[in-house]
């Protein structure tokens, strides 16, 4: 699903990665730990394609990025890979429902069938409810649902989070991890990037840790305990 060979990326005289390589499987939860700095951001960056790596290579899904412009990243991105983030990143002035269906037409589909996948989502997820309220009125854990909604509106082979507990009180990021876990259950690929030792032993089956740019170590780990 996910393979990387000795990637660099240097900002000025500043490694972020100094040569790290990493493969993930399909169906596979790895959870990335490390210091501030380390470069797990900067890793799941080069993985969404939001980054280019100074030399190595980065392939997800046998397509190897470097091949692909910036306009035929955007597109990969939208069709391949969900991403879901710490502060949620929805849009202020679109409902939940709104929120999540834009993901979908940006590659085209049809708004009626966007507005019927993105209702199937909200209802699963337990927020259906709340599909006309706007981002500032929903609860932390609401907005993160909306926002796992909209990134598995276009059902992504790979979903990338980055501390995606990181925000909310201790009861949403409990369910949150759950949905993660669930999800994984399903056979979804999950790359997430987090501080929490608690997030990465409950979610992952895989722990890579990682410092100064490279890979430490990994273990195994048994997800959903």
């Amino acid at each position: 699903m996910v393979q990387l060979d000795g990637v660099h990326k240097e900002y000025g005289e500043a490694k972020a990665l100094d040569g790290l390589s990493l493969e993930i499987r399909a169906g596979d939860a790895v959870a990335v730990m490390g210091p501030s700095g380390c470069g797990k951001s900067t890793l799941l960056n080069m993985v969404a394609g939001l980054d280019r790596p100074t030399s190595g290579r980065v392939r997800v899904q046998g397509q190897d990025l470097a091949e692909l412009n910036e306009t035929g990243l955007a597109l990969f991105r939208r069709r391949h890979i969900g991403m879901i983030f710490q502060f949620f990143n929805l849009i202020d002035d679109l409902p939940a429902l709104d929120n999540v269906t834009l993901a979908a037409q940006l590659t085209g589909t049809p708004a009626k069938q966007a507005r019927l996948r993105a209702l199937e989502l909200l209802d699963e997820l337990g927020v259906a409810d709340r599909r006309n309220a706007y981002p500032a009125v929903l609860s932390g854990g609401e907005r993160q649902r909306v926002a796992v909604a909209r990134a598995l509106m276009n059902r992504p082979a790979l979903l990338l989070a980055d501390e995606p507990t990181g925000a909310l009180d201790s009861r949403s990021g409990e369910q949150v991890m759950d949905l993660l876990i669930d999800l994984n259950q399903i056979g979804q690929t999950l790359l997430i990037v987090t501080h929490d030792a608690q997030l990465a032993a409950r979610c992952a089956n895989r722990l890579v840790e990682v410092a100064d740019g490279r890979v430490a170590r990994t273990s195994a780990l048994e997800a959903g305990v």
